[in-house]
């Protein structure tokens, strides 16, 4: 099986990406404030959280269109919630559809870290794009950095091909330390992601002749 980890901030700069990948792969797991829109648009309360109120129809149309195509949409199912974006801020574990108004989710809680890990273990290759959370600044960076330690043990068993592109990704795989321990990173940010998009890449096409 193959899983793909989006998250990331807009699910309006990725959704190409979250179209393709959820026609492609078999688990496609969405974190960062993206996810916060997909919580959203299923009628959950996120507070003060980041989130598209204009991309909930959108958001709708991608679960749809993963399931009947047999793809499995993991979401987060507790979050991590401060009363501000700053580091070591007060913050607390809650419930995906429980934030309260006064707080906003930064990052994806310890069952949602579990939940991913018990499902990379079944998987072979992993497509890695956009942090679980707000990785800056600790402790948000705790679900990015424990779920990034997971894939590096497991692609150094030879359990798993695990591919990670992306600005932000790589920066957060570096900050987790293991950005040397993946099979293969990508430092072309746009490339990579018109690559996971489907789009036909020039340098590549150049080399299919």
């Amino acid at each position: 099986p193959v899983m793909a980890i989006v998250g990331g901030a807009k699910v309006s700069t990725k959704l190409d990406l979250l179209g393709n990948l959820s026609s492609k792969v078999d688990v496609l797991v969405i974190g960062g404030a993206m996810a916060n829109t997909f919580l959203a648009a299923q009628g959950m309360n996120m507070g003060k959280s980041l989130q598209e109120a204009e991309m909930h129809d959108t958001a709708r149309q991608i679960m749809a269109g993963a399931a009947a195509r047999g793809c499995t949409i993991l979401l987060p199912t507790d979050l991590v919630a401060a009363f501000e974006f700053k580091a070591h801020a007060e913050n607390r574990v809650v419930p995906a559809d429980g934030t309260p108004a006064d707080m906003m989710a930064l990052d994806v809680g310890p069952a949602t870290v579990a939940a991913v890990k018990a499902k990379l273990s079944e998987c072979r290759t992993l497509v890695w794009n956009g942090p679980f959370g707000a990785f800056e600044i600790a402790p948000f960076d705790a679900a990015t950095v424990a779920v990034a330690q997971e894939v590096a043990r497991l692609t150094e068993a030879g359990k798993l091909a695990s591919i990670g592109g992306g600005g932000d990704t790589v920066s957060a795989l570096k900050h987790a330390g293991v950005a040397e321990r993946m099979t293969y990173i990508s430092a072309a940010g746009g490339a990579f992601l018109e690559w996971l998009e489907g789009k036909e890449l020039p340098g590549v096409a150049a080399l299919t002749v």
